[in-house]
């Protein structure tokens, strides 16, 4: 389990099987290395199933969009599966802007993202 927690992360539990994270605040230059560390201690345990809750995120620059592009091709990389859960209508823009809602699993959500 991830020994430092940051401010941008509520929380971090498992469920059947799953390891959700709750995202809050604004993942911008300043926040993102220090997410950047926490997620990719996360991923070295190689959760099956990641599940990312953005639905308390109010907003995501282009370093946290990288983040989360670094942490998809990690789970990617030993056959995991990685949702986004209810990314809010400003977080989701960024995502069809760059087009990486395309690529992502994103679900309405927590318990969507579990089944």
């Amino acid at each position: 389990m991830i020994r430092s927690m940051t401010e941008l992360i509520k929380d971090i539990r498992r469920v059947n099987g799953a390891t959700v994270v709750v995202a809050v605040g604004e993942i911008d230059m300043r926040q993102s290395p220090e997410f950047h560390r926490a997620l990719v201690e996360l991923v070295a345990e190689r959760p099956g199933r990641l599940v990312i809750d953005l639905s308390q995120v109010a907003y995501i620059d282009s370093s946290g969009v990288g983040t989360l592009v670094e942490i998809f091709r990690r789970v990617k990389s030993y056959q995991g599966k990685l949702a986004l859960v209810a990314p809010v209508p400003r977080v989701m823009s960024m995502l069809e802007i760059t087009r990486l809602n395309q690529f992502f699993q994103i679900v309405p959500s927590e318990r969507e993202a579990l089944q």
